[in-house]
């Protein structure tokens, strides 16, 4: 490649079209700022890369959106300058926890041992849900934190401090881990409501413990599928129990008449 104007290297696309590219050095590290149509914008965005390292006083509430660097850029250099690593993901670091930046009033916050994880992983938006690509797989990042693709917020989980953009794992509350099970108050005592849904929710029973309820939900979708409903039910795991225990359970549990007498019309 051609070098032009500092920091501007000529490159060519596949059709023969020339366009141009960016880069600069800092503390032994090549950085790629990124591709332009003309070399005059490539180089401003090599112009302000470097001011961005230089000046302390430089923070990410100066970006503006017709910089010529993307803000994900602005954060992972001001986090290389401030912090002396660079990441190719949005992340600034703090000495507790980071933050992962969409804009910026736009981020979350993550615990430290999350670091190498979105250092290593961008995060997508699509809609409401927020995915990663791990091992060729959109994961939602919110599976990570035991919260499911169903759950409802104030239902199923809770963010402790009313913050959903802080998902540091002391800040989220699990109240329904499983599927089909709710936490209910009955007497002043905590008890798990089973429900399944057909053409609408049928009730299953109301049990002791999590760990009854939901295998009452496993049992309540295998008699449902041998009466004919053609639903593909996703079956809760029983993390750390043994099949034996998992099995004496499920044939001592008891489910609602609706569900043991359930005929497809």
């Amino acid at each position: 490649m051609e070098r032009q104007l500092p920091g501007v290297y000529t490159a060519v696309r596949r059709d023969q079209t020339e366009y141009f590219r960016a880069s600069l050095t800092y503390r032994a590290k090549h950085i790629s700022l990124g591709s332009y149509d003309r070399a005059e914008d490539a180089h401003r965005a090599y112009l302000l890369a470097g001011s961005l390292l230089a000046d302390p006083a430089v923070s990410l509430n100066d970006y503006r959106e017709d910089s010529p660097l993307p803000f994900d850029k602005w954060v992972c250099l001001i986090n290389f300058r401030d912090n002396g690593i660079y990441f190719a993901t949005p992340i600034y670091v703090r000495p507790k926890f980071f933050y992962y930046y969409f804009a910026p009033s736009d981020f979350f916050i993550f615990d430290l041992e999350d670091l190498f994880y979105y250092a290593t992983r961008r995060i997508s938006r699509r809609g409401g849900h927020f995915f990663v690509a791990d091992y060729g797989m959109q994961i939602n990042i919110m599976s990570r934190y035991g919260i499911k693709n169903y759950a409802v917020e104030g239902r199923d989980f809770r963010f402790i401090n009313g913050n959903s953009q802080d998902m540091r794992y002391e800040n989220i509350e699990i109240i329904n881990r499983y599927h089909g099970v709710f936490a209910v108050r009955e007497k002043g005592k905590i008890r798990y409501r089973v429900r399944i849904h057909v053409k609408g929710n049928l009730n299953v029973g109301v049990y002791d413990s999590e760990e009854e309820a939901a295998v009452a939900y496993n049992k309540a979708a295998d008699l449902l599928k041998k009466a004919g409903v053609n639903k593909a039910y996703a079956l809760n795991y029983m993390e750390g129990m043994p099949p034996a225990v998992y099995a004496d359970l499920y044939a001592s549990i008891k489910v609602s008449s609706g569900i043991r007498n359930y005929r497809c019309e």
